[in-house]
């Protein structure tokens, strides 16, 4: 089985993290392969950056169709581009967000999500919401850093991140916590064992998922909204191989 592992930003060190923590959860005989785009945004926070990383993500998957590939996790927490990545691939799409909604209602009644700037509180709420889970979900949390301080500063990331779940726990009521950030998924035992919370990572929910429905024969439904896009042509726009 072949997954492919796409971080629709450009941080080549942050793809390299996703793509260990993809392969520490992976069954044997899974091959995972990591990769991003170059020319998008260094890290993706806020609906630009979601836009402006879109294009290039959908040509790795194009490129993967030619190669076999099996299943694709999309390791951003908004799930940029799900809908049109479904669209072009035969197997299943794997956007992380909706992964750990899944996972997480799956052995939890409440839950938080702790994620990393304020400005993506909304944007995760209206997400999780749009998958049916708002009702669920007690708090998005923010620990005010961006993206990449995660790298640059992860001493401090990490005490943030254990000071908002435990806020998520003790007064939010959630009985579970969702990290809100590919970056964040090598913390997640870590952050387990310190605050006694289950933390889900939504790199290695999409990986199980991903190797549960290659595993039982699923692929993604032609009929309908995911059918492949139609042939047209462009009106002084360049055409993606």
């Amino acid at each position: 089985m072949k997954i492919l592992v796409i971080n629709p930003n450009s941080t080549a060190s942050m793809t390299a993290l996703i793509g260990e923590s993809a392969r520490l959860c992976a069954f044997p005989g899974t091959q995972i392969e990591a990769v991003n785009p170059s020319g998008t945004p260094a890290s993706i926070e806020g609906h630009t950056d979601e836009a402006l990383s879109v294009p290039a993500m959908l040509d790795l998957i194009r490129t993967g169709e030619t190669r076999g590939i099996d299943a694709y996790v999309i390791a951003c927490f908004d799930d940029p581009g799900l809908s049109a990545a479904r669209e072009i691939a035969a197997g299943p799409v794997i956007g992380i967000c909706h992964a750990a909604v899944q996972v997480v209602t799956t052995i939890a009644t409440r839950f938080s999500i702790v994620t990393t700037l304020p400005r993506s509180v909304p944007i995760i709420e209206d997400l999780v919401a749009s998958y049916g889970a708002g009702s669920r979900c007690r708090a998005v949390r923010s620990v005010d850093l961006p993206v990449l301080a995660l790298e640059a500063d992860p001493a401090i990331a990490e005490a943030r991140l254990i000071r908002e779940i435990e806020a998520a726990r003790d007064i939010d009521g959630a009985e579970a916590v969702v990290l809100g950030c590919a970056g964040m998924s090598d913390l997640c035992e870590r952050l387990q064992a310190r605050t006694g919370v289950p933390v889900i990572d939504g790199v290695r929910a999409a990986i199980k998922l991903a190797e549960g429905l290659v595993g039982g024969g699923y692929a993604t439904s032609k009929i309908g909204a995911y059918d492949y896009p139609r042939a047209k042509g462009t009106c002084g726009l360049a055409q993606s191989a």
